[in-house]
């Protein structure tokens, strides 16, 4: 049997598939095509793992969940694979239109964009959150009444930080700049020059030497957007710059002074899922975060927070990202 997880209830996917009149095999046809059209991983969905996930043999990897979700319409609660968090929104009743701006449509958007919560008391939340909205109006019936906005983005590995900026990019048309793909060429040639490995990312000689330069060249990259006016979205961890007042401040003044809004948002997740992330994105940078994860998680503050006013978005569980990728499917015709 699969591992014991709380609120795992495999009987609801065979009571969804069965509700849909889905076959073993239609389900795994329907659930490549759906991963597909999202851009998601696409998994090998055959009728016996399908079957495995439903005897409870087998719990669902990510890129199954987020694919049944998508198939069923429905959140990780309502299928089964977990308990849901507190206020998490259970029932998604959007209704995909031809129609790319309708109520509906702009119902959907707000209800995602409520994953944004004031983190601090002094954070203007419904102001980001109507920049973001604005924005993706902005797409299709023009206009915007708001500022150019940096929204930083950031959270530990794994903790769903990279998806939310895309979704947010793919709402309102902002640039995405991800630290690690702008600067891991660099990064691992850096590293093999200096005799390291170029996939280090935990020794004194990276965080010292190398870690410092990812982020120079990561808001040079920003500024020259800003510089110009343009709205940018950042991923990346920031985990000493966004509790570093020193280091915000300086960002803050700089924008500020081209008349630019920065509004930082912080991933809240927990370990297992980040776990769960880094392990299904099997990426090279992370083999010493797996093999040795309990020294590595020893090192994660699960309770820090920006020093600025900040909007947290609850990504526990995969929640919040669970949700971005019902809206992706709803407005599929707005993302195209």
């Amino acid at each position: 049997m699969g591992k014991s997880r709380p609120g795992w209830r495999p009987d609801r996917l065979r009571q969804q598939r069965e509700a849909h009149g889905l076959t073993l095999e239609g389900a795994g046809e329907q659930l490549r095509e759906v991963a597909r059209a999202a851009g998601l991983a696409v998994p090998a969905a055959n009728f016996q793992t399908l079957w495995q996930h439903e005897q409870g043999e087998i719990y669902p990897g990510p890129h199954y969940r987020r694919a049944y979700c998508l198939l069923y319409r429905a959140t990780e609660p309502e299928l089964g694979f977990r308990n849901a968090l507190p206020d998490e929104a259970r029932k998604l009743k959007f209704t995909a239109s031809s129609e790319p701006h309708n109520g509906a449509h702009v119902l959907a958007v707000e209800r995602a964009l409520l994953q944004l919560s004031p983190g601090t008391e002094e954070t203007d939340g419904q102001g980001v959150q109507q920049r973001i909205l604005d924005a993706w109006k902005r797409r299709h019936t023009g206009g915007d009444p708001n500022k150019p906005t940096l929204l930083m983005v950031g959270g530990y590995a794994g903790s769903g930080k990279s998806e939310f900026a895309r979704f947010i990019s793919q709402l309102t048309g902002w640039p995405v700049l991800d630290k690690d793909p702008i600067t891991r060429p660099l990064v691992e040639r850096l590293l093999i020059e200096m005799g390291s490995d170029p996939n280090d990312r935990h020794t004194d000689l990276y965080r010292e030497k190398v870690r410092p330069l990812e982020y120079q060249c990561l808001l040079e990259t920003a500024y020259a957007n800003i510089d110009c006016a343009i709205s940018t979205v950042l991923s990346a961890p920031f985990i000493s710059e966004s509790t570093d007042p020193r280091w915000m401040g300086r960002l803050i003044n700089r924008c500020e002074a081209r008349g630019v809004t920065v509004a930082v948002v912080w991933i809240l997740c927990d370990l297992d899922t980040m776990h769960e992330y880094i392990t299904f994105r099997s990426a090279a940078r992370d083999s010493w975060k797996l093999q040795n994860w309990d020294t590595y998680a020893a090192g994660i503050d699960l309770e820090l927070r920006p020093v600025v006013p900040h909007l947290v978005v609850d990504n526990r569980l995969g929640a919040a990202i669970s949700l971005t990728d019902q809206v992706r499917q709803v407005f599929g015709t707005v993302f195209q």
